[in-house]
């Protein structure tokens, strides 16, 4: 490794070319490094390529441009963004390494490579959201956060034209080049543990699951992964794909791909967003018009498949949820409001895993738990089980039937005040992780913060960091954390409020 330091500005070489980050107290961030090349002219919707390289040596001390997009149907929780996206240049990383970790015979550092979430129609690595600084600082490792294509650009089906799971090829070739440059960066290539949030967390089963890049993950970090999603069906992406050519004006096109390659991609954004409202989604139904397709490129198999035969056998997991999941998506919903428990158990009928007949027992004992609840609450928290929680509860109770350790936690922090009814809800406990509150400006997920607010957030992020350097959540400092079991009585570490 040849890092050269100039006023505080290290300079470190990746195979494409030189890249100057910045110090940040006691941190070096290197940020809108590229790791394949603009997915536009006839790189659009072709899966990722190579990128060419450079002279020079490249500027890193800001974040490249997000992935086109449509503004995030969660900004009424988490707060709004800036517009920041652009497709030229959007395929790009950010790395935080401890500065020590740059000088010459430095101890490699464990990586964390973390894809954000937003329903696959979302998000950015480079948003301070998700700064790794302060988690790269706490635990002593080095933390990878990377944009990949959302939304059509990402996971539009067209194989014909090379239109075939985009996004996940593209988490696939992050993964490829921390292989190959992270040691670079102080990083250690055989220590590699893959994590994220949502989306992200879908993703994230699916690269360690996936064959082709199972190899690359020692560890995982699943934080409220949609795991009761199926993939999607090819013949249900093929008639999605068929509606969004319709909308473009595209359904006789004598050369798709050409044609599609043609428009700005701000009209395929804005033909995205009609397809998404054309679309009858009851409520707790919060998939997009387009997802990971089953059987496509990082999505051989779905993940049931995948953990029933072992592909996570040989590999750490530390997995969970929060509280109130679904909140986010259904407290302003106004067809909630007036909701009966006929009209409740209607809706369980359409979410994943389908009910049938356990509906009214599932209701009643939901009900139970909750006196005094509305038909509303009932079904707000069934669904966000349904969605988010028993996917996770059922790979933790795999391995735990087999005798592999597996950690899983509960994060329920309620913010004060909280108007909205929210709880613990989506996403909640993303500032804790990446101590970025400053970050949240108003965001009604996250309150007022106090000082229990940052101890809960070393606890929380430390517990973390410190699964990612050993495969285990304990360590100097941190409360104990045990295993999930076999039995009546798993362990489940609750961070926040344990329910009475």
């Amino acid at each position: 490794m040849v890092t050269v330091m100039e006023d505080r500005r290290p300079v470190v070489a990746t195979r494409t070319g030189r890249v100057r980050g910045v110090v940040e107290g006691p941190v070096a961030a290197f940020r809108g490094v590229p790791y394949a090349a603009s997915p536009v002219g006839e790189l659009r919707f072709a899966p990722p390529r190579a990128h060419p390289g450079w002279g020079e040596v490249r500027d890193a001390a800001r974040p490249g441009p997000a992935v086109p997009q449509e503004h995030s149907r969660l900004e009424g929780v988490m707060g709004p963004r800036v517009p920041d996206w652009d497709e030229d240049g959007c395929l790009n990383l950010n790395v935080w390494t401890p500065a020590e970790a740059l000088a010459d015979g430095s101890a490699p550092r464990p990586v964390l490579v973390w894809f954000h979430g937003g329903g696959w129609s979302s998000g950015s690595g480079g948003w301070d959201w998700y700064d790794g600084g302060r988690l790269a600082a706490l635990g002593d490792i080095t933390v990878v956060t990377a944009n990949y294509r959302i939304g059509p650009l990402g996971f539009l089906h067209l194989p014909a034209i090379g239109a075939e799971n985009l996004g996940p090829q593209d988490q696939a070739a992050v993964l490829r080049w921390v292989t190959e440059n992270i040691a670079a960066f102080g990083g250690d290539p055989a220590l590699v543990t893959v994590g994220g949030q949502s989306a992200g967390a879908y993703s994230t089963m699916s690269l360690a699951t996936d064959p082709a890049t199972g190899r690359m993950v020692r560890r995982v970090i699943v934080q409220s992964g949609p795991l009761g999603l199926p993939p999607q069906d090819p013949a249900d992406a093929t008639a999605t794909t068929a509606a969004y050519l319709r909308l473009l004006g595209l359904g006789q096109a004598a050369d798709t791909g050409r044609a599609l390659r043609a428009l700005p991609w701000q009209r395929l954004q804005r033909a995205y967003q009609e397809l998404a409202d054309s679309l009858d989604h009851r409520p707790g139904d919060i998939a997009p018009p387009m997802w990971s397709v089953l059987g496509g490129p990082g999505q051989p198999r779905a993940w049931q498949e995948a953990v029933a035969e072992g592909a996570l056998d040989g590999t750490d997991v530390l997995i969970g949820t929060v509280s109130d999941e679904m909140t986010a998506f259904l407290t302003t919903d106004p067809r909630l409001r007036s909701l009966t428990r006929e009209a409740a158990l209607d809706l369980l009928g359409a979410l994943p895993g389908r009910l049938g007949a356990d509906a009214p027992l599932a209701y009643e004992r939901y009900e139970a738990r909750r006196p005094g609840a509305t038909p509303a609450h009932v079904y707000t928290d069934l669904a966000g089980d349904r969605v988010f929680r028993d996917g996770s509860l059922q790979v933790a109770a795999h391995r735990a039937g087999h005798g592999l350790p597996v950690y899983v936690y509960r994060f329920t922090r309620r913010p004060e005040p909280d108007d909205h009814g929210l709880g613990a809800t989506h996403c909640a406990e993303l500032p804790f992780l990446f101590g970025t509150f400053d970050t949240f400006p108003d965001a009604p997920m996250l309150g007022t913060v106090d000082g229990h607010d940052h101890d809960l957030a070393r606890a929380f992020a430390g517990a973390l960091a410190a699964f990612v350097t050993t495969g285990s959540p304990n360590g100097d400092g941190l409360a104990d954390w045990h295993p999930y079991g076999p039995g009546p009585d798993p362990y489940v570490k609750y961070f926040g409020p344990r329910p009475v």
